[in-house]
């Protein structure tokens, strides 16, 4: 029986999208042959395989300058892959391990593991690119919507029966079984983007089609200017059980609000079970403007921002990225204070419920 490859490390990370500068929080596993990446913790299959022989890797990255601790993993075929690490410490670890493995491949082995994702497969005919230029056409193509669902209004999307319709009335398929065929293969390659519980789940493996054909199933284009609204006057909705936890961490620190892009002191205070970041107007008052849900997070530290202004931010600043992706900016007062921050988020995020 072949001896399964040692996991030498794991861990979440960002990663960018191959095709589209999205960064995405991802659960990497170091093998001693490959990096396999999922989308959680808790799935089973991954979502993409890096093979490691005839890989070179490139630490430190500048290639995003307002991204701090990236390195670039560039493999045999010269296909490059970022990662983000949230700290110089972390970073540099993952580099030092990576490094390890590609020293140790032997140079005669072939890489020979499978992805244990369920392959699609399409006719050679089948364009993905172009297809997904047609869906986009202005006149032509799918038109996006303002979608309302479970009290949140999702922007810029479209249902899943939309997608299957289109391609059906545009002759791309010739019927709903193969629309649904094609339809999971442009989102297994990133030209569709699951929206809301519903199809996220699906995506997940949760269902037995990674794409639904229903109206209920919302996806997005990811260069569309999605986002999704619906939480309370500040951002989130505080649920009574989220007071529970032994209190981590607290302090003050600089909150860039969701829809103003406006920045404003607030008191923040970490519990680890579950695992809250709560935040307060710190002039006072026991109820919380809001909280962010940490279990599965990403937590990073960036140097900059596009919608910031430079006397807003004074590049102290890190991003938590929820496992509903949603983003948040904070800045701290100091690089010592920051760095404190994103360890104390990362170790409630690994723990907490």
């Amino acid at each position: 029986m072949e001896r399964e490859p040692m996991r030498i490390r794991e861990g979440y990370l960002v990663k960018k999208g191959s095709m589209f500068n999205t960064w995405k929080p991802m659960w990497v596993v170091l093998l001693e042959d490959g990096i396999e990446f999922y989308k959680r913790k808790a799935d089973n299959s991954p979502k993409g395989m890096i093979p490691l022989k005839g890989s070179s890797i490139h630490s430190p990255c500048q290639d995003f300058g307002k991204r701090m601790f990236v390195f670039k993993l560039t493999v045999a075929k010269q296909q490059d892959h970022f990662f983000q690490a949230a700290y110089l410490e972390e970073r540099d670890a993952w580099v030092r391990d990576i490094k390890k493995a590609i020293h140790h491949i032997d140079g005669g082995q072939r890489f020979a593991r499978k992805s244990t994702r369920k392959s699609i497969r399409l006719p050679e005919t089948i364009n993905l690119s172009a297809l997904y230029l047609s869906m986009k056409d202005p006149e032509k193509g799918i038109k996006a919507l303002k979608l309302e669902k479970d009290k949140r209004v999702f922007n810029h999307c479209f249902t899943g029966t939309c997608v299957i319709d289109w391609l059906v009335s545009s002759s791309s398929v010739r019927n709903r079984k193969e629309g649904l065929l094609l339809a999971s293969s442009l989102l297994s390659e990133g030209y569709l983007q699951p929206a809301g519980d519903t199809s996220k789940a699906a995506a997940e493996g949760l269902s037995d089609t990674p794409f639904l054909d229903l109206s209920d199933a919302y996806y997005y284009f990811p260069d569309s200017g999605f986002f999704c609204e619906g939480y309370s006057s500040d951002d989130d909705v505080v649920l009574k059980e989220e007071f529970r936890g032994t209190i981590v961490k607290q302090g003050c620190l600089l909150k860039q609000g969701h829809r103003r892009k406006n920045w404003k002191v607030r008191k923040f205070v970490l519990r680890d079970d579950p695992a809250y970041l709560h935040y307060y107007d710190p002039a006072g008052g026991e109820e919380p403007l809001g909280a962010i849900h940490l279990r599965g997070c990403v937590v990073t530290a960036v140097e900059d921002m596009p919608d910031t202004k430079k006397h807003d931010a004074d590049n102290i600043l890190f991003e938590i990225i929820t496992a509903n992706e949603i983003h948040y900016y904070l800045q701290a007062a100091s690089s010592t204070e920051r760095t404190e921050w994103i360890k104390a988020i990362q170790s409630v995020s690994r723990t907490g419920k």
